[in-house]
């Protein structure tokens, strides 16, 4: 019996060594994984991707589903760095443009990928009025307040407040006057991506003193995968019967104007380029689309909104929302100085294109477009998604 009992110790020693060992391995494994690159929940990466000159660390996510596709976000500007889609062959390839460093981002660059806020577009003179009092913001795009200033908030650091498989929810707190908004903003964003290769963009925002708000995402499309290749030959959609026409300078003159029988009517599928260099007063001014989309039903929640094919991949994206307008931007001012992410040569002229969901340019200035005010005490909600397949 005694000889038993002496094996049974021996064995349990034995384990409890081996179990020892294997949970230093692990921990060693864990710490060496943490100095650059650090797994949460299993399937979500975290890597560095740089640091300020400010010495603020920037951090890549990666978001992957069952299918395989991924999603890159920094937090840096909240920024969508590359996002993988299958053509008709069942090849991923990335669809969004991009940089590969830190340092790219941080030069002058067109707003690839990025969370935009405080208010997306643009505001005339840069200046707007709430309760009698006028706030001044920067003039940024000529005499226009563009994309929420000189430090919008494609320019600043998110912080992560969650971070799962297939979702990031990033925060970020705008103090009272920031880039000339009133109130403090606190801001959550939500990156969510689904196993029908949709990827959802949730947004939330509460004020403690009344403000204006209109948060978009600012994501270059090229569905070819070749960021060499023009999208002009992508076949776009939009939901809409009418688009707002702009000034010279590029602020909606406030009128709703009916897309039938003229260039700016998408509501069946069209190429980009078909109608892109036509003769006509509202292209010439922003050197071809860069207009707001008047979609429809409106109060219905959300709804689709506008969609991109591109035909010799097969790839096809639908964008659905809840927000009354889109803004198609053609890439007109890409204009081939930005070197591309992949291989060699640069981002050329019309090499992307963007579907901003929001609310109209202006809407601060304009009383007939919908309201961007947000009060103490209300939360702005905002939804879109952008779903991949194949046709």
């Amino acid at each position: 019996m005694n000889t038993v009992k002496r094996s049974f110790l021996s064995c349990g020693l034995l384990i409890l060594a081996l179990a020892f060992v294997q949970c230093k391995n692990e921990n060693k494994e864990t710490q060496t994984l943490d100095e650059d690159t650090t797994k949460v929940d299993q399937e979500v990466l975290k890597e560095d991707f740089g640091t300020t000159p400010d010495g603020e660390q920037v951090e890549q996510y990666t978001l992957r589903n069952e299918n395989g596709m991924e999603v890159n976000i920094i937090t840096y500007g909240g920024r969508i760095t590359s996002l993988t889609a299958p053509d008709a062959e069942g090849n991923y390839e990335d669809v969004v443009l991009g940089f590969n460093s830190l340092e790219q981002y941080l030069e002058d660059n067109p707003f690839f990928g990025a969370l935009i806020g405080r208010f997306g577009n643009r505001i005339a003179n840069g200046k707007f009025s709430l309760d009698g009092e006028e706030y001044t913001l920067a003039q940024n795009d000529g005499q226009n307040h563009l994309h929420g200033g000189e430090k919008g908030f494609d320019k600043v650091i998110w912080t992560v407040e969650e971070a799962g498989p297939r979702m990031l929810k990033l925060s970020y707190v705008s103090e009272d006057m920031e880039e000339g908004y009133p109130g403090k903003l606190e801001t959550i964003v939500t990156y969510t991506l689904n196993d029908d290769n949709s990827l959802d963009v949730d947004y939330e925002a509460t004020t403690d003193k009344k403000t204006v708000v209109n948060l978009t995402q600012h994501a270059y499309f090229n569905l070819s995968g070749d960021f060499s290749e023009s999208i002009l030959d992508h076949e776009i959609k939009i939901n809409a019967d009418q688009y707002l026409p702009v000034t010279e300078n590029l602020i909606p003159t406030g009128e709703l104007q009916d897309v039938a029988n003229t260039a700016f009517d998408f509501r069946e599928p069209k190429e980009a380029g078909k109608d892109i260099e036509a003769s006509n007063e509202q292209l010439q001014r922003a050197g071809g689309y860069d207009h707001n989309w008047v979609l429809n039903e409106q109060d219905s929640g959300m709804r689709f909104a506008a969609s991109a094919y591109h035909p010799a991949s097969g790839r096809f994206m639908e964008v659905h929302t809840t927000e009354p307008g889109i803004q198609f931007y053609s890439g007109n001012f890409l204009d081939g100085t930005l070197p591309l992410q992949y291989g060699e040569g640069n981002y050329e002229k019309r090499s992307g294109f963007c579907l901003e969901t929001q609310h109209y340019p202006d809407s601060p200035n304009q009383e007939n477009f919908p309201s961007v005010i947000l009060e103490p005490g209300d939360t702005y909600t905002s939804k879109t998604s952008f779903k991949f397949s194949v046709k």
